[in-house]
Formats: structure tokens, C-alpha cells, sequence
């Protein structure tokens, strides 16, 4: 640290860690970018990280991890609290129209693959987790009963009363097949919605489309679950208003319906997969406790998290690894030894559960959208680009010419990855940015 803070070229690095703005584990790139008239083949402007500090130029890592990098994962927060909320009251291309369709926030659920300690509440006072005067003793000899009142950290929460009873490979199963189970649900959705109002699939695409915005959700068992936001548009999408017939009730019966009828099934070993039976929906008003707001800062905020409530790895489990000295917790040690148990069964290849181990067996994206429902990610990000290239014109960095009549040539190599331990405190200190843990801390 003092090393840094005494190198004559501190100002440009400290000015590089500003602009990656805390980034934790920043991506080191040696190259240059060049400018060229086309007409001409002038050099206009020519960029060489040679006169860096290290010789390299130092960018953030844009992971969406929180546990790896808080700073990159807030932008990515951000992003996702825009897209969401773009597709309620409108913004970033969408009309304020919008406002006006029927909406629902919906949350599906995975069934149970086993009792679990759980932290129930009622009217503000916590209850006992599973409280049974005549409990049943399992075959291993438990009682399947829990008296505690867990608190909200408690680190049993998630955890099965038996755990030689729980369907260890259950859960990773359904973990994997979740993405197409919600393709199906979709598909479902649409039918149902067509039926109830007298129609074909076919017919309700003149009359209706339905967009929707939806995270995946790790549960402390190591099961996911989705939330959604599901919209009724006209069929030019949220340019259009929806008839009047289309309404949020009905869709909420579609939605109900589709939830209990849709299964998929693990075809090699005849097991077929469905929703749990607890399903919420609700109506996504501009007054009241689900507003646009809460909704679209509690789908933004599961953006950036994984299995890591499970108390598992955030990072691919190597073939090397040894299982029984990783730091994960013991119930997250056996979901994945049943993902790579199964995971090398042949006829399970396709799911990848060894490569997704650290996940849990889930290989899908974690926040999906429809075409229609809102702008997208790539262009906030395009946004935030041009505004720092005008921002950069504007302070003299970067020369003002027509990029139609400009040639671009650049060359860039990857150099490393990550500061120092002196350098992580640096950077704390310059961006406010809070550090976790030190390097080096065992836990």
C-alpha cells in the first residue's frame, strides 16, 4: 500500500479505480486504439496503455455476483431495477400507457423434497418451526419435530430434519429442469388465457400478447423459485392497450391453472417434475403495498444473488476439488455430491449437473424478459457508454468527429485480473466502497 501510494503514477491509478468505481477484481488490458480518417488515412487520436500505470488499463470485471464484486452487481442491480420498472409505468422506449394494463407479480414455488427447519411467523410473533405432539419417528431414527423459534439468521434454516431422508436428488433434479418447466408454464399460460375468453392461440395473438419480466430465487433449502411480472398488452405490445375483456382476473385464473397442469419429466429416470403447491398472485398496482417501486426493487435485488444463502461455493466446482474439505455447509456438500453422482450418469449428460454443481443442478438464466416487455440490458448499457463518451469529448480526452468518416482499429490483450491486498484498502478508501472481509481472513 505504501508502495502505491508513492509511485508517481498514484493520480492515474487512483483515477482508474474511480472509474471502475470500487471494483473489486478489475480486468487488466494492455493494447491501444487507433483513429484513422478514411479519406485520408490521418491519424486522428491514438490511445496506448504504455503510459499507464503497470502499462495496463484497468476496467470493472461487470459481474452481477454479489458476493464477488458488490460494486459491479449494483450496476447490474440498477439495470435490472430499470428494466423491470420500464415495463410498469413506462420510460426507456416504453409508452406511460402501460401503466394502464392489467399486471400481475406472481411467484412460483418448488414442491417439497423433505421436512426443513423454517421460520414462520404470524401476526409479528415468530412460531415454534415444527411443533408435533404425536411426531413421527423416521426410519433413521429422528423425530420429526422442531419446537426452536429460529431467528432470522439462524443457520439451520434451510436445513432437513432428517437429512438422510431428504430427496437430495430431487431437489437438483428439479433444480435442472426448472427452465423448461417455466417454458411449459408460459405456453400453458397462453392457452389457458385463449380458452377462457372463448379463443384459439392463434385468434388471441390478434387481440392480446403477454410480456413478462421474471428472476430466479434461490429458497435456504438450495431450491429455486421464480418470481414474475406478467403483463397484458395489445397485440402490438405496450404500444397497444389490451381489450377490455382481458383482464387481470382472468388472468390470474390462467395463471393458477397453467401452475397446477404444467410437468416435465426427466425422461431416463421416468420422473416428472411440477410447481409446489403454493403459488401467489397479485395485482401489481401504482397505490398500495405492491407498488412498481417494491416490485421492481425486489426482482432487481435477487438479480445479483446465486446459491450462496445455501452456503455453497460461487464458483465451478474443479474435478480436482475435494468434496470433503470444501468450505460450503454440510447440507449444501450433499446436493452437490448428488449433482455429480448424477451428473455422471450418461443418460443424464444433457443436464450438465457436474459443470453446474455450484449451482446446485440450476442451469438457466437468472433474470429472463419477453421481447416486448421493456428495453433490454444491452441498451442501458449502450446508454451508459455514450454518455461517458460524451462526457469524454466534452473534457478534451477523446477528439469530436463524425464516426461515420472515422476509422477504428484496436488491439487489446488480457494482462490479469485483481488488486493487491494494499491496493484493495486503496480503493476502499478512494471509492467508499465497504470491504467484506481482508485477504487472507479464514472465514
Amino acid at each position: 500500500m505504501i508502495s502505491r501510494l508513492h509511485d508517481p503514477d498514484y493520480n492515474r491509478w487512483a483515477h482508474q479505480i474511480k472509474r471502475t468505481g470500487g471494483c473489486r477484481q478489475p480486468i487488466h488490458l494492455r493494447g491501444k486504439v487507433e483513429h484513422y480518417d478514411q479519406t485520408t488515412g490521418h491519424l486522428l487520436h491514438r490511445y496506448s496503455t504504455t503510459t499507464e500505470p503497470n502499462g495496463v488499463l484497468r476496467v470493472p470485471c461487470k459481474t452481477r455476483r454479489a458476493s464477488r464484486c458488490p460494486a459491479c452487481a449494483e450496476v447490474y442491480r440498477a439495470d435490472t431495477y430499470q428494466l423491470v420498472r420500464a415495463g410498469l409505468v413506462g420510460g426507456k422506449g416504453v409508452p406511460e400507457t402501460v401503466t394502464s394494463h392489467p399486471c400481475l407479480f406472481v411467484t412460483l414455488t418448488a414442491p417439497s423434497f423433505g421436512v426443513v427447519h423454517a421460520r414462520r411467523e404470524k401476526n409479528g410473533k415468530v412460531l415454534p418451526c415444527h411443533a408435533r405432539r404425536d411426531a413421527e419417528v423416521c426410519p433413521h431414527g429422528r423425530t420429526m419435530s422442531c419446537t426452536d423459534r429460529h431467528s432470522a439468521d439462524d443457520p439451520r434454516l434451510g436445513e432437513p430434519l432428517c437429512p438422510d431422508c431428504y430427496d437430495y436428488d430431487g431437489s437438483v433434479l428439479f433444480n435442472a429442469i426448472s427452465p423448461e418447466l417455466w417454458r411449459r408454464f408460459n405456453l400453458a399460460l397462453r392457452r389457458r388465457f385463449a380458452r377462457l375468453n372463448g379463443l384459439t392461440v392463434k385468434a388471441l395473438r390478434e387481440h392480446v400478447s403477454i410480456a413478462f419480466a421474471k428472476v430466479a430465487e434461490y429458497q435456504r433449502r438450495g431450491v429455486v423459485h421464480f418470481h414474475a411480472v406478467i403483463r397484458l398488452d395489445g397485440p402490438d405490445g405496450p404500444d397497444t392497450p389490451p381489450p377490455t375483456w382481458a383482464t387481470a382476473d382472468t388472468l390470474a385464473q390462467a395463471v393458477q391453472h397453467a401452475a397446477a397442469a404444467v410437468t416435465a419429466e426427466i425422461k431416463p429416470l421416468r420422473r416428472a417434475f411440477r410447481w409446489g403447491t403454493q403459488l401467489d398472485t397479485r395485482q401489481i398496482t401504482m397505490t398500495g403495498d405492491l407498488t412498481d417501486q417494491a416490485v421492481a426493487a425486489y426482482i432487481a435485488k435477487y438479480a445479483t444473488k446465486a446459491a450462496e444463502c445455501v452456503g455453497t461455493l460461487d464458483r465451478r466446482i474443479q474435478p480436482l476439488d475435494n468434496l470433503n474439505v470444501l468450505p460450503v455447509r454440510e447440507h449444501a456438500r450433499r446436493l452437490i455430491a448428488a449433482c455429480l453422482r448424477l451428473g455422471g450418469q450418461p443418460a443424464l449428460a444433457d443436464l450438465r449437473l457436474i459443470h453446474w454443481a455450484h449451482m446446485l443442478g440450476f442451469r438457466g438464466h437468472f433474470s429472463t424478459k419477453s421481447r416486448r416487455y421493456s428495453t433490454t440490458l444491452g441498451a442501458l448499457r449502450a446508454a451508459r457508454e455514450e454518455h461517458m463518451r460524451a462526457e469524454e469529448i466534452s473534457t478534451g480526452r477523446l477528439p469530436l468527429f463524425e464516426e461515420d468518416t472515422v476509422l477504428v482499429i484496436a488491439h487489446w490483450e488480457y494482462a490479469g485480473q485483481g488488486l493487491s491486498l494494499g491496493e484493495q484498502l486503496l480503493a476502499a478508501a478512494i471509492t467508499g466502497v465497504r470491504l467484506p472481509q481482508l485477504v487472507g481472513d479464514p472465514q
